[in-house]
């Protein structure tokens, strides 16, 4: 395929790209492409950009210099998106653009906006008027309900708005539940009804509500991090992540490929959206793989695999590092620290699908891709420096929206130090993005627009938040997992797994998470913990206080606590342990610094099985978005996709039995290493090939290489396994060899 073949496909799917846009969203309003094509925006239009610029101004202020409430800072957050949402998703389809629609949208959007101010306004009055009436519930005024009430139903709009049914489905459920529903269910699932002023007061202002913790994690980081990719992308660094990765892989064999799979990581860390990901680089690269010989369906695989680990990698990792902080205590910095080798492993566990494909059917041979030097120059200071500025600031243990907003700033300074040095270098190809007027609003416009799904999501999901804390019913779920693993890690991860990939179909990424953090991630890291009781048991507890505690426990094997047991019978004894014992017992018998970080090994497994929704069918967002560029058909280009990113399985068992996470930095690279033979052994069995056909008795070598490269901290296990697959690879590549000559000689 030639390039003016590539160039006519990418025009042509960026125009329909743009028709369905224009369909379904005003989405326009906040671009200026229609600006650059010589089009003028109408005054509602220029005051709805102008709108957004100022909304991320505000948002970098307020987190650095204002000092307001966390009420007040999480109702003007919402207050805006909801404005923007209202705007932005009409709720009048085809008919967005006549006069009457666009009143009542924003009518409504101002309206959301302003019941959210009310809200905040009216804590403290609340407060007075029920105290100062003795033994009542919460007095509301009937403005303050007429408040509740549209922002309640405004959750429920504008989630629908921004991405389908699903969330107000759960959310009418999880209300329900905590209203009537629940004294109805039998057993662990049966919980008290709680009269509608005490549900409107706790979804609005509980820590758990709607402005509660997880509007404070969108308002104070997500919206942030959004906005710095803005300004990397219109900066140019999108360009400069493209042509280096060109440079590095695109003269290699499945250069292409390759440089679908690093520019898919570099985007990462600007984007934090597979979705979005997919969609910026893959018209790129997807054009590039077919017309290096691979076939449609497995380039729009690799695309979506590839920028599915744009969310596990750092610094932004999408939303999840961030909720991650917030619900483990954990430093920011400490969870994108540990998260950067099982990124690596993960795209790399992609890249070697890319070469068994390429050597398999004999495609991507060497292709001599056009690289713009200028390009990544340029580029390349305005990606590296301020990357460099905000994770320096992280390390310093500031806090990640003040890190994003000066590297903001430091981006800025940067793009006009690249204007001087291309004015002293006088080159032609030297041609930087210079950061002024016109582009900072563009690339606050660009990180709001962005943001809109977030913003309006997180403040949602808090209703459900709010009445899962309230109902007790999280305990319920964490009860559940633990009853039907048994105890079993592998059976628990598996329980997890299904069900974010049926919550991943109809819920964005993010939202998926966080539900499934909520109800499952304390199980896990109570399984977790209790190995560390286990390993006490077999060797016996003989403090008395500790020993004492398992007196409540119905078991025959209590007797042997203080003098030690079997792991069997210690085993039995921890299943006999009710759920309330357990979470009793886990803070005696084991410190704390292990718990919380069986907590962060919990919160990332859930994690990574979140992202499993973007590339499995039958719903694969992402998968789906790659087979349109591709043009192939989207269920196999799903397929293709899931085949190749499951490193998303691999790698948490990874976290749940081995020290990946928790171990020092040698233990970490050791198991990061020869875990990169078992992956590519695994993948060699997957694809029945390696760098030949595999023959027999091929597999149990890379079997018994597998057990042994994954077996942790065992060195000596390690390089066998390790010796055992490299084995396997050259026996492979001499067998086609002799083929190719023999094929060549006849």
């Amino acid at each position: 395929m030639t390039n003016k073949t590539q160039n006519t496909e990418t025009t042509e799917l960026a125009s329909d790209l743009d028709i369905l846009a224009t369909q379904n969203l005003r989405d326009e309003w906040l671009m200026v492409e229609d600006l650059k094509r010589g089009e003028s925006k109408t005054p509602l239009e220029w005051f709805i950009a102008a709108f957004a610029v100022a909304f991320g101004v505000w948002h970098i202020l307020t987190n650095i210099f204002l000092n307001e409430p966390g009420l007040w800072q999480n109702a003007i957050h919402f207050a805006g998106f909801a404005f923007l949402a209202s705007t932005i998703y009409s709720a009048f389809g085809r008919s967005k653009n006549k006069p009457w629609a666009i009143k009542l949208d924003l009518f409504y959007g101002l309206l959301v906006a302003a019941s959210a101010l009310w809200v905040a306004a009216s804590e403290s009055r609340i407060y007075d008027d029920t105290l100062a009436v003795t033994g009542q519930s919460w007095q509301f005024s009937p403005v303050d309900w007429l408040a509740g009430g549209i922002l309640l139903f405004a959750a429920l709009d504008l989630s629908r708005r921004v991405s389908g049914w699903v969330i107000p489905i759960l959310i009418l459920l999880s209300l329900s539940y905590i209203m009537f529903l629940g004294e109805q269910l039998p057993g662990v699932f049966r919980s008290a009804s709680l009269p509608l002023n005490d549900i409107m007061f706790r979804s609005l202002f509980n820590d758990e509500g709607m402005f509660g913790i997880l509007a404070s994690i969108s308002s104070t980081n997500i919206t942030l991090f959004m906005i710095f990719g803005g300004f990397l992308v219109v900066s140019g660094a999108s360009d400069f992540v493209i042509e280096s990765s060109k440079l590095v892989a695109g003269r290699i064999r499945g250069g292409a490929a390759f440089v679908a799979v690093l520019s898919s990581a570099l985007t990462g860390t600007i984007s934090g959206s597979a979705i979005a990901n997919t969609a910026s680089t893959g018209v790129i690269t997807i054009p590039l793989m077919k017309s290096n010989g691979f076939r449609g369906r497995f380039a729009g695989g690799v695309e979506a695999a590839a920028s599915t680990g744009g969310q596990l990698m750092p610094p932004i990792m999408g939303a999840g590092a961030f909720v991650m902080a917030s619900y483990t205590s954990i430093p920011y910095s400490t969870i994108v620290a540990v998260s950067v080798v099982p990124a690596i492993l993960y795209f790399l566990s992609v890249a070697f699908i890319v070469r068994i494909e390429a050597v398999k059917y004999k495609v991507g041979d060497d292709q001599d891709l056009v690289i713009d030097k200028g390009k990544i120059i340029s580029g390349g200071l305005t990606f590296i420096l301020p990357l460099t500025v905000m994770i320096w600031l992280l390390m310093t243990g500031v806090t990640p929206s003040y890190a994003a907003s000066w590297a903001i700033a430091a981006l800025v300074l940067v793009s006009w130090a690249t204007l001087v040095i291309g004015k002293i270098l006088n080159r032609d190809d030297f041609k930087p993005t210079v950061m002024g007027p016109s582009r900072i609003a563009e690339a606050f416009m660009f990180g709001i627009r962005a943001s809109i799904l977030t913003g309006v999501l997180l403040v949602a999901i808090g209703i459900m938040n709010n009445a899962i804390v309230t109902s007790g019913i999280g305990n319920s779920f964490s009860l559940m997992i633990a009853q039907w693993s048994q105890g079993s890690m592998v059976v628990a991860i598996i329980l997890i797994g299904l069900a974010s990939l049926v919550l991943g179909m109809g819920l964005p990424v993010t939202a998926a998470y966080i539900i499934l953090a909520i109800l499952s991630a304390p199980a896990l890291a109570g399984i977790l913990a209790d190995g560390v009781i286990v390993d006490q048991l077999v060797q016996g507890i003989a403090d008395p206080g500790k020993s004492a505690m398992f007196m409540l426990v119905d078991s025959p094997h209590v007797a042997s606590i203080a003098t030690g047991m079997t792991r069997p019978e210690a085993l039995e004894l921890m299943s006999a342990i009710p759920f309330e014992v357990a979470i009793t017992l886990r803070p005696v018998l084991v410190d704390a610094e292990q718990l919380t970080m069986y907590l962060l090994i919990a919160h990332l497994i859930v994690f990574w099985l979140s992202q499993d929704s973007n590339v499995t069918p039958p719903v694969c967002l992402a998968a789906f978005t790659a087979a349109g560029i591709a043009k192939s058909p989207p269920m196999a280009t799903g397929f293709q996709a899931w085949k190749i990113a499951k490193g998303l399985y691999i790698v948490p068992l990874m976290f749940a039995y081995t020290p990946l996470i928790s171990g020092s930095w040698m233990e970490i690279i050791q198991i990061g290493f020869f875990g990169l033979f078992g992956i590519y052994a695994l993948n060699c069995l997957v694809q029945n090939y390696a760098e030949g056909p595999l023959k027999i008795w091929h597999y149990p070598l890379l079997i018994l290489g597998i057990i042994g490269a994954f077996l942790p901290l065992n060195i000596m296990a390690n390089i066998v396994g390790a010796a055992l697959i490299t084995l396997v690879v050259v026996l492979t590549h001499k067998g086609l060899l002799k083929e190719s000559l023999a094929e060549s000689a006849a």
